[in-house]
């Protein structure tokens, strides 16, 4: 079985490789810095980038099945996409394990989940198999949602989100690229509970030991607060609060659990497990924030 994992050198590919070479299976790792790829023993390696999409077909020569991590935030990330599926096919790969978001649908609240939804039409229109991962928001970037005054500001009212750890994204892409039978299936991959906002601020402040609260903004509170950026990203961070409060983001799921046969983290776990995912909370604190 031939594997291949693109953006090898990030950390949900890289968790990805770990995985499989776990279980013996050594996959070609794509990148576009050599010098960035994971040192393992024995590992393939090939350089290409999402645009190049001839520079894609040769690092995917003789590939049978590809995770497709989905690129970073981009002004066209669709085209991206679109480009190293060409490649893809050029090479003749027979079946794409893509990483979409969890509600992609071409009228999503989330504008990243109308590209996510794009991209799986891309892969379909392509003639290539795929197996469409439809990730929640990852747990490893809720820390992240915290100000620097610590409190985490959205537009997403008392919307709910079934974080999930990266970790258990990893483990279930090396079981969907490892095993047969999931050829054209459609999973919703999600933590074990959706929670709100301020759940997930009281179970950050409980793991930083500093008082973190949650400020429900109004949109143009959002937009203010977020002034200084590309329009596009704002829409996008926007869109993804705004995607809570509709309720899109409350959709729980034991794809991780059946499939794997363990359970995913909740976010407490989680950041139990990786308190390097706090240490911009943590860092000189003895004792809880009051300030």
């Amino acid at each position: 079985m031939s594997i291949a994992v693109t953006g090898a050198s990030g950390d949900l590919g890289g968790r990805v490789v770990r995985e499989l070479a776990a279980r013996g299976m050594m996959p070609r790792l794509i990148v576009r810095d050599p010098m960035s790829a994971p040192r393992l023993h024995g590992a393939d390696v090939a350089v290409a980038a999402y645009e190049d999409s001839e520079a894609m077909a040769k690092a995917l020569d003789g590939i049978g099945t590809l995770l497709l991590v989905s690129g970073p935030e981009h002004p066209d990330r669709i085209t991206l996409h679109r480009r190293a599926i060409e490649g893809a096919r050029m090479a003749g790969v027979e079946r794409i394990v893509y990483t979409s978001f969890m509600g992609a649908a071409p009228n999503s609240t989330f504008p990243y989940a109308r590209e996510h939804s794009a991209t799986e039409l891309a892969i379909r229109e392509a003639g290539i198999s795929l197996t469409s991962m439809r990730n929640s928001l990852y747990a490893d970037m809720a820390p992240r949602f915290v100000r620097a005054d610590a409190v985490i500001r959205a537009p997403a009212g008392h919307g709910r989100v079934a974080w999930v750890a990266r970790a258990d994204v990893a483990r279930l892409a090396a079981v969907l690229l490892i095993e047969p039978g999931h050829e054209g299936q459609v999973y919703d991959v999600t933590g074990p509970r959706a929670i709100d906002l301020h759940e997930t601020a009281r179970i950050l402040t409980k793991a930083t030991r500093r008082a973190i609260t949650y400020h429900a903004e109004t949109l143009e509170e959002a937009r203010e607060s977020r002034a200084g950026h590309p329009e596009w990203l704002i829409e996008g961070w926007i869109g993804s609060f705004l995607m809570l409060g509709t309720g899109e983001a409350s959709v729980t799921s034991h794809t991780i659990e059946h499939l794997t046969g363990q359970r995913p983290m909740t976010l407490a776990e989680f950041l139990a497990a990786e308190p390097s995912s706090i240490a911009h909370l943590t860092s000189g604190r003895s004792q809880t924030d009051q300030s």
